[in-house]
């Protein structure tokens, strides 16, 4: 009794496409292991032949029959594992047909002599379509419906060599030929289940590569909005309070409180973009995007804060990471003296502008610029960015 959970243990611990392919293997197996017992049982109502030699010859025949069978079923299981599989060989088709050939013979003469029966035929068509099964694997319907017919029209002349009339013949071999054409059908529609099944599977695995590598990329992206400003604003402030210790100037210490928020401010973001979860205020950009570049010496307007209000959540979290940016790159890649940022809503839509006039602007996009084109197309938005009036213009429309 505790082999019977052992054994359903080992069942559910097996994927479906494992168990698929279980399935098709012992189908496969188990049709070729009856094939003994039923070519003697067809065999054995017009058995003629005296003596042990025709019968040793034929049990020996059938058994290394159905033996070659399962080793090259076996095979082609296995080969189709490997890319590009070709299917069965010249010597897996020798081994196939070989064996098959003579325990044919040997069948067809145990019979021959008495009265006319289905036997010879029988045997033939079995063991036709041992070889058919085997070669179902691999081969398509096409190639696989040429050698039932094939098997069938053998089946039917050997039905009319030994008496039987004609028509019988032709009968027999047909029923034969439409017989193994839907057994190989059969086998075949199984194999083709299995291929569908493992190359969902294999989808299915790259389909969660693209998942971790596009989480990584957003992680990549959001830690880059995050850190690059603050970094900016940290590098900035830094040396704004060292020149004012330098001079003896008041303020050296607030620039280092700011510095110190600014760290705190910075942990917490990288915490929240660790845990998914973080959401950009609009307002709270425009206002920090103010303080930052004052702070470093530019001059700053911002038009529209009064419209944030009326600004959706979604929308405003795509536009927040846009003054985020801007405002990254306003401080590490130009010498602006003057920055403008407006906002603009109106029923067709909202509408950022970030425009400086540093002259050191980078004219092509960067990772950052690269990751807001992304943000604002998911969100159906549209972002703009380049040169222009001897300065640098970012502007962002998400439409309403």
């Amino acid at each position: 009794m505790a082999a019977v959970p052992t054994v359903s243990r080992w069942w559910r611990s097996r994927t479906d496409p494992q168990r698929i392919e279980l399935y098709t293997r012992w189908s496969y197996y188990s049709a070729l292991l009856g094939l003994p017992p039923l070519l003697l049982f067809a065999v054995a109502p017009g058995w003629s032949a005296a003596g042990t030699v025709l019968p040793v010859l034929l049990l020996v025949g059938t058994v290394g029959t159905a033996a070659a069978c399962l080793w090259v079923v076996r095979a082609l299981l296995d080969a189709r594992h490997q890319p590009g599989s070709p299917g069965p060989d010249r010597a897996q088709l020798a081994l196939l047909l070989v064996p098959a050939a003579l325990t044919a013979a040997a069948a067809v003469a145990a019979v021959d002599g008495g009265p006319p029966s289905p036997s010879a035929p029988g045997a033939v068509g079995m063991l036709g379509g041992a070889v058919v099964l085997v070669l179902s694997v691999s081969w398509a319907m096409r190639r696989l419906t040429w050698a039932s017919a094939v098997t069938g029209a053998v089946a039917g002349a050997v039905s009319v060599a030994e008496g039987n009339p004609l028509v019988s013949g032709v009968v027999a071999g047909v029923a034969i030929g439409i017989a193994l054409w839907a057994v190989a059908a059969a086998f075949r529609f199984t194999v083709w289940i299995l291929d569908v099944v493992q190359e969902m599977e294999r989808t299915r695995g790259v389909a969660l590569q693209l998942a971790v590598a596009e989480e990584r990329l957003r992680f990549a992206r959001d830690l880059h909005d995050v850190m690059g400003r603050n970094l900016s604003a940290i590098a900035v402030k830094s040396q704004l309070a060292a020149e004012l210790a330098r001079r003896g100037r008041d303020g050296a210490a607030d620039e280092m409180d700011g510095v110190g928020s600014l760290a705190e401010s910075s942990l917490r973001e990288v915490r929240e973009v660790v845990r998914g979860y973080r959401a950009t205020d609009l307002a709270s950009e425009l206002a920090g995007a103010r303080s930052v570049l004052r702070s470093a010496g530019v001059a700053t307007t911002v038009t529209g804060e009064d419209d944030v209000a009326a600004v959706p959540a979604p929308v405003q979290e795509l536009l927040g990471w846009v003054v985020r940016e801007s405002v990254t790159n306003v401080l590490r890649h130009s010498s602006a003296g003057r920055c403008d940022i407006g906002l603009t809503t109106d029923h067709e839509g909202t509408t950022l502008t970030v425009r400086d006039d540093g002259a050191g602007a980078p004219a092509t996009w960067g990772n950052g610029l690269t990751g807001l084109s992304e943000r604002l197309t998911a969100g159906g938005g549209r972002l703009q960015a380049g040169l222009a009036d001897g300065g640098f213009v970012v502007r962002a429309e998400v439409p309403a």
